[in-house]
């Protein structure tokens, strides 16, 4: 017994000095990294940014250096902003000491980042090139469609002789669940307004409606054509020609792209090294002078002037759910934009958002805020990749709303999805259950069981009428919200609502979008319309601080490590019912997630 209790005692003695240990050497690291990227960094004559799109793109990078540090692989897990590679070029335009701009796209991820992103950083380079500096891109591996469309906005394209470019077209597949959970035993219980939701079909159908077939390639085919007449712009291609060799499949390789003008040259790294160097005037075997975008964050902006105005960019990415953070939108969104109404040194909001929409009740919340925002000071709605159902729903009432072309949008409807499992509950697993209470409807909608959001039976008539009712009265009030915001009649807005999506230009026709353009061209509204001459960005919400993230980082990380090592390859299982859970219930959402090939 004395040795148990001594060998219990050295084993709590050693977690704790082990995580004290952590502990110590996680506050050196966060000291390092912070010290360092704190720094400021000294840009030498004769340098060349470089623009290094290897890690996905999202709408607002991190100022804190340890919001993206995985503990367990010690390294770090960063993505790229797309405000940081935007405030890069604009500084890059003036700064003397900035020969041109190199996109390095060797590594970049097919997840990079949706064509709205993409076209704001390809607009903001060819305002650059009107400077006279050079822009360059190179590819070691192969361009896909949409980094080929970013870099041909170069100057010079290069690849690798062994690279690929294969141009085929926009289009994806979806997956539908009838079948499979008619096998075990699970029914969709859909209810929901406008015939172009289609947010659910996917679970009551075995292929697309017509409705969601229209609205697909309508919104696909607006991506494609602009994506071929950039292409056909910088290239000097005719769009006829580009699809004739799409068509064909005739460029598979580097030396196909060359042939046929959609690249300059089939070169080695070291041979466009050595391009760089003559473009920058560095003798030859001379070190480059390559200038990361996070260093260049870090540089001297000779043209920044400090000043007491503010305009607020508040960040709204993400579903909308009930838990706020840098990927997801809740609850907290409205604090966030309370705050900023308050503040008297803030003289409009532009509010950003990249949401596919989400719970119906927090959209309306945050709606709300903007809405009393936009009643004190000028607020202007700057739409990402995709503001749709719930993400339109907080943009509505803004002063106005800017969008890029190739933004999804629109989706004005609400559904509600309910799965129930009684042959699988009952037959399957062998449960059952009996219902009590002291009014008729007191076990409205049954139990669950299988702590799955899998009811144990299916609505009866009265309830599936109540929850029609709600949903429907739901829509109405969306509909009410966007005819106010949008100085339309009831009748307008259900014209163009119904579930429908939406491309940026044909919701701007449609009267849902304002002005067509990027993020830039909603500050600068918001500049015009606050009446300022001076002012300064600050981006909210306030991001964590490095503290918080390591302790977030540690428990979070943890957490999925042990759910990986515990479920194996049934992990993305897993993350599928997740994912599940999310669409259930209540809904202004987007009918699907935009992946295009």
């Amino acid at each position: 017994m004395k040795s148990f209790f001594k060998f219990t005692f050295a084993s709590i003695l050693g977690v704790i000095i082990g995580g004290f240990i952590l502990l110590f050497l996680g506050i050196m690291i966060i000291a390092a990294i912070a010290s360092s990227s704190d720094k400021p960094v000294d840009i030498k004559d004769k340098s060349i940014l470089e623009i290094k799109l290897n890690k996905q793109l999202v709408d607002r990078g991190s100022d804190n250096p340890m919001s993206n540090f995985n503990f367990f692989t010690m390294s770090a897990d960063a993505n790229i902003g797309l405000n940081t590679v935007l405030e890069n070029i604009e500084k890059a335009k003036t700064d003397e000491k900035i020969k041109g701009i190199y996109l390095n796209v060797t590594d970049i991820p097919a997840n990079f980042g949706g064509m709205a992103s993409i076209e704001e950083i390809r607009n903001k380079l060819k305002e650059f090139k009107t400077t006279g500096k050079f822009i360059v891109s190179y590819n070691n591996f192969g361009h896909s469609q949409k980094a080929y469309y970013l870099t041909s906005i170069a100057d010079s394209v290069f690849l690798n002789p062994e690279a690929g470019l294969f141009l085929l077209g926009m289009g994806g597949e979806r997956t539908f669940y009838r079948k499979f959970l008619e096998k075990i035993g699970v029914e969709a219980q859909v209810i929901r307004v406008g015939k172009y939701k289609s947010a659910t079909e996917q679970y009551f159908r075995d292929d697309m409606s017509d409705e969601s077939r229209e609205q697909t390639m309508a919104y696909v085919g607006a991506m494609w054509n602009q994506l071929l007449e950039g292409i056909s712009e910088e290239r000097n291609i005719t769009v006829e020609k580009l699809n004739q060799l799409i068509d064909e499949v005739a460029v598979r390789k580097a030396a196909d792209a060359e042939k046929y003008g959609l690249i300059d040259g089939v070169i080695y790294e070291d041979e466009m090294e050595d391009k760089l160097r003559k473009l920058s005037d560095i003798k030859e075997n001379k070190k480059l002078r390559l200038v990361s975008t996070s260093d260049y964050a870090n540089a001297p902006d000779a043209n920044y002037k400090f000043s007491k105005n503010k305009i607020a960019v508040i960040y709204a990415s993400g579903a909308i759910g009930l838990k706020q953070n840098e990927s997801s939108i809740g609850p907290g969104l409205a604090k966030t934009i309370r705050e900023a109404r308050l503040d008297s040194t803030i003289k409009a909001i532009v509010l950003r958002v990249n949401s596919p929409g989400g719970y119906a009740n927090v959209s309306d919340f945050i709606w709300r805020e903007v809405k009393l925002a936009s009643d004190a000071k000028p607020v202007i709605a700057s739409m990402g990749n995709v503001a749709a159902s719930g993400g339109y729903y907080i943009a509505c009432t803004a002063d106005t709303i800017v969008a890029d072309k190739n933004t999804i949008t629109g989706s004005i409807g609400i559904y509600g999805l309910f799965f129930s499992g009684e042959e699988l509950i009952k037959e399957k697993f062998g449960l059952t259950t009996d219902s009590y209470g002291t009014n008729e409807h007191a076990a409205f909608g049954g139990s669950y069981p299988l702590m799955l959001p899998i009811s144990s039976r299916k609505f009866t008539p009265t309830e599936k009428e109540i929850v029609q009712s709600i949903i429907n009265n739901g829509y109405d009030i969306f509909v009410s919200r966007v005819a106010e915001g949008r100085n339309m009649t009831v009748e307008q807005v259900h014209e163009v609502a119904q579930g429908r999506v939406w491309n940026a230009m044909d919701a701007q026709k449609n009267g849902l979008v304002d002005v067509l353009g990027g993020l830039e061209t909603a500050i600068q509204i918001a500049k015009e319309k606050a009446g300022v001459e001076d002012y300064r960005i600050v981006s909210l919400p306030k991001l964590k601080d490095p503290f918080e993230a390591i302790i977030e980082e540690l428990t979070g990380k943890a957490k999925i490590k042990i759910l990986k090592n515990e479920l194996g390859s049934f992990y993305n299982t897993y993350e599928k019912t997740q994912d599940l859970i999310q669409l259930g219930g209540i809904q202004a959402r987007i009918p699907y997630e935009i992946d295009l090939h």
